[in-house]
């Protein structure tokens, strides 16, 4: 009876040894290699591909040279109103697109400096007024900007207010010299003189003046690199 007790529980080690020191299936083995490969290279496609995605948002928007930003002015200016080096503000008054996209919006503010303003002489010389655009701003930063100067200018009537006060004088003497003679002619000189350039003023030249909320165009002479902001 000792016996078989002894060789049955001898037997039951060896299996029981055995089924220990057994090795998984391969099918086991198999199963932990490939996945962790697909997956792998699954997770490299997923972030290339995101990479790209993003890249393609990320690429800035050109508006060439050349394209015409519409300004309205926030305040007037003038030959004579404004100061060569003055500062001026204004808005875009209308949308700049590129292709179908709006690239600057209208309403943003934007910001010149008037280069040269010149007032017309008593008597010779031309009005001039000079303005340039600096600066649009988009989502709070200033974008620098390069436009053609806009230049105003108007002719002085210097040499026809010459001849109408020379004329003045002319029939004043003229006048005095039928009155009187001698110092009548002189009075009459002065008197017809100062007719003279009294009239220049009633027919006078004109200053330039552009009134606020006035639309004006610059022409970008170098493009302008928009980097997309928040996509």
């Amino acid at each position: 009876m000792r016996s078989r007790l002894a060789v049955f529980g001898l037997v039951s080690y060896l299996a029981l040894a055995v089924g220990c020191t057994s090795k998984p299936p391969a099918e086991n083995a198999t199963n932990t290699g490939n996945p962790n490969e697909t997956a792998s290279q699954g997770g490299k496609a997923t972030k290339e591909h995101k990479e790209a995605k993003e890249e393609k948002k990320k690429a800035p928007v050109i508006v060439p040279a050349g394209t015409e930003l519409t300004i309205s002015l926030g305040s007037a200016l003038g030959s004579k109103l404004s100061q060569s080096g003055q500062t001026f503000n204004g808005t875009v008054a209308k949308n700049v697109t590129v292709g179908n996209e709006v690239v600057i919006p209208k309403g943003s503010p934007a910001t010149g400096t008037v280069t040269e303003a010149q007032a017309l002489g008593k008597f010779a010389g031309g009005a001039v007024l000079k303005l340039r655009l600096d600066s649009i701003n988009l989502n709070g930063y200033d974008l620098p900007v390069q436009t053609a100067l806009r230049s105003f200018t108007e002719k002085g009537k210097g040499k026809r207010t010459a001849v109408i006060a020379g004329g003045g004088a002319a029939l004043g003497a003229l006048i005095g010299g039928l009155a009187g003679g001698g110092k009548g002619a002189a009075l009459g000189a002065a008197a017809g003189g100062g007719a003279g350039t009294g009239g220049s003023a009633l027919t006078g030249n004109k200053e330039i003046v552009l009134d606020a909320e006035s639309d004006l165009n610059f022409e970008l002479t170098q493009e302008i690199k928009l980097e997309r902001i928040g996509q």
